[in-house]
């Protein structure tokens, strides 16, 4: 690691730090802010001392370029809530504080099999299904309203037909690459904010070992308790990055996922549901085929909305008919369009 980048890192988390202390000033998470704005200076401290060893120049006195102050005064606006993944980015530690309830003390971490690592791995997979629901309603209702909007303004069964499939096409390709873009980006900021925290165990353990106790006790696990776990947790490498990226950073290494993955079951949700009211004019582009694809749609429609009952708690019938009402005025309002654009062209 380049001495002057990490103490330049420092001195950036420690300036973003009291900006946090600043919008919530009198809070336990401000406390929590200007304590590690002096962990943070104690660190730049570390890395002028190796640049000044290594017969360099002391660094001049730190000022924060355009982004950081950009991002300090948005800070001071709207909140570190609101711009944890910002701030996560930008090296700024202690977001989990605002979600997460204080560790046991007893431990460190879940182990491997233990009930809450079997939950953690239920909800992800619950929420792997949610994101399949909704991508395949996403295409369903997407495509069922270019198909009605085309049909609005243009009768012939197979100008709906290439509408429809290039409309498939089009939008399974887009949520493709932009879910790829979104795992990838994700992975490459845990991979490159946790090779930022393996350097710092390594030349400072007892300053991260700090950082963490400060942040369990904002949580509210007793100072003395919170130091003995923090330690514990730093004296075990092979945890301790892990725990550092959840507590830390804010990230949980676990819900990465694969960009490639993520990118393809995207595309096979959107395309599965844009297939529905595609289908008929695939099967026969006939007269008829656009009055099947508006009932099959319809169907699907209902369908997915009761699914999705699954994860609100609603009855299934009423969250089937609300989708269904939803997807009705967007085709109605695109058909609308359509034949409008059309009479005024023809």
């Amino acid at each position: 690691m380049n001495p002057l980048e990490s103490w330049t890192e420092e001195q950036r988390s420690a300036f973003l730090y009291r900006a946090c202390a600043t919008a919530e000033a009198g809070t336990r998470e401000g406390e929590l802010f200007e304590r590690l704005a002096g962990e943070a200076e104690a660190q730049a401290a570390i890395w002028r001392a190796q640049i000044t060893a290594r017969g360099h120049p002391a660094p001049a006195p730190y000022v924060p370029d355009a982004r950081t102050r950009f991002v300090a005064r948005l800070v001071r606006t709207a909140g570190p809530r609101r711009l944890r993944p910002v701030l996560a980015a930008m090296k700024v530690r202690g977001m989990a504080i605002y979600s997460g309830a204080a560790p046991d003390s007893g431990h460190g971490m879940p182990l491997p099999g233990a009930v809450s690592e079997h939950r953690h791995r239920a909800l992800k997979s619950g929420g792997n299904l949610r994101a399949a629901v909704f991508g395949v309603n996403d295409g369903l209702v997407s495509n069922v309203s270019l198909i009605l909007g085309i049909a609005g303004a243009q009768s012939d069964p197979k100008v709906v037909l290439v509408a429809g499939v290039a409309g498939l096409a089009a939008g399974a390709f887009s949520m493709a690459a932009g879910e790829y873009v979104s795992v990838r980006s994700q992975r490459e900021l845990y991979e490159y904010q946790i090779g930022l925290e393996r350097d710092e165990l390594q030349q400072y353990p007892e300053a991260e070992a700090q950082e963490l106790a400060l942040i369990y006790a904002a949580k509210g696990l007793p100072r003395r308790d919170a130091t003995r776990l923090a330690r514990k947790i730093i004296a075990d490498p092979e945890h301790a990055l892990d725990t550092l990226a959840r507590e830390e950073l804010g990230l949980d290494p676990t819900a990465l996922g694969s960009p490639w993955g993520a990118a393809t079951a995207s595309f096979l949700a959107f395309a599965a549901g844009a297939l529905v009211p595609l289908a008929p004019f695939l099967l026969n582009p006939g007269p008829h085929a656009l009055p099947i694809s508006v009932g099959v749609s319809a169907v699907g429609l209902f369908v997915i909305g009761a699914l999705l009952s699954l994860f609100t708690g609603k009855r299934a019938g009423f969250s089937g008919l609300r989708m269904l009402a939803i997807g009705a005025l967007a085709g109605s309002v695109t058909y609308a369009l359509g034949r409008a654009v059309g009479v005024a062209i023809g």
